[in-house]
């Protein structure tokens, strides 16, 4: 019987991501192109795409070839899906830009704490 766990969705999604990348012969550019290909034809979430900024800077993938991704996806899933995207996009990255300010103003604040406490 599996361990019950707090986060049994986000666990079961982990799982399967792994096990799709281990079964991909893809490269990492690839791959990340192919996710985000599938999530713009999907009208995907801001959540979904949050969950694939970290392997798509470890993959180099650049905002421009974010934008040629959509350019030529474009005229087979739409402009609808395309803007959407887009914001889902852009929202996804003030979500990444605030956690990442939230964890280093919470280093700071850490060490300034232990510095006033020796």
């Amino acid at each position: 019987m599996a361990t019950a766990s707090e986060t049994p969705v986000l666990d079961t999604i982990t799982a399967m991501t792994i096990d799709s990348i281990e079964h991909c012969h893809m490269d990492k550019r690839s791959l990340i192109q192919a996710r985000i290909a599938a999530l713009v034809a999907m009208d995907a979430p801001a959540i979904s795409y949050l969950a694939h900024i970290d392997p798509a800077i470890k993959a180099d993938f650049t905002v421009e070839q974010l934008q040629d991704l959509l350019v030529a996806i474009a005229p087979v899933v739409g402009t609808a899906r395309v803007m959407s995207a887009a914001a889902h996009i852009a929202q996804a990255f003030g979500v990444a830009i605030a956690l990442a300010d939230a964890e280093a103003e919470a280093i700071a604040e850490a060490e300034a704490q232990s510095r006033s406490n020796p």
